[in-house]
């Protein structure tokens, strides 16, 4: 159930000296990411001490196969999700990409802004290893690594400046991270909006392979 219950399954392992935590129920810092994680099967004392965790009026998001969620929570969205694993002979270090920084952070931002690949926020530099490309000192695309689980680590925030899109840069940031995991004897994997058919194409082409359909339910504690 490990990349079925990612969250989880980071938040109790690798990652877990960022959770908060009540009960059975864990979270990131607010301004590290917005994921909440509950066990494979919640009881109704998880939910209850995750209303808690998450705070009366404040919200989360589930990264999980959808699940009943009680009155003790309103679903403010949900969203599609496809998750991919990395075929063995996708990683290839790029001469061009470069490690990022918390300097750095202020441009990913605004890249992130513009691009809108899911959430990073002041401090989701925190949870891995970040690379980009730039040009003329401009930073162009990024990629980086978010969710380290026991044997995965979970390749996260893609995106290109609109202007420098169609240039195969995403790939080649793809294949860089996917060699710092490989290196680190993870197993690289992805996920994207399952109605982002341009992503999709692109990681099919890349060889990557569908382990799971998923939702991002963005809920409210009530």
């Amino acid at each position: 159930m490990t990349l079925r219950n990612p969250v989880h399954a980071a938040l109790t392992g690798p990652h877990a000296s960022f959770a908060e935590i009540r009960g059975h129920a864990r979270r990131y810092p607010t301004a590290v990411a917005p994921f909440l994680a509950l066990p494979d099967e919640p009881t109704e004392q998880d939910w209850v001490d995750a209303a808690v965790l998450v705070g009366p009026g404040k919200t989360a998001a589930l990264m999980r196969p959808a699940l009943p969620v009680p009155d003790s929570f309103k679903i403010e969205a949900e969203i599609d999700l496809v998750q991919f694993v990395a075929p063995a002979s996708l990683p290839a270090a790029d001469p061009e990409a470069v490690v990022l920084g918390p300097d750095d952070v202020p441009e990913m931002l605004a890249l992130v802004a513009l691009t809108d690949p899911g959430p990073f926020r002041s401090r989701t530099i925190e949870l891995g290893t970040y690379v980009g490309i730039r040009r003329d000192g401009d930073l162009i695309a990024m990629a980086g690594t978010r969710f380290a689980l026991p044997d995965h680590t979970e390749i996260s925030a893609v995106c290109t400046h609109p202007s420098y899109q169609g240039q195969g840069l995403a790939s080649r940031l793809i294949r860089t991270v996917a060699a710092h995991i490989t290196a680190a004897g993870r197993t690289p994997f992805l996920h994207t909006g399952g109605a982002n058919t341009t992503a999709i194409r692109l990681y099919n082409a890349l060889g990557f392979t569908l382990s799971n359909r998923m939702k991002v339910t963005v809920v409210e504690a009530v």
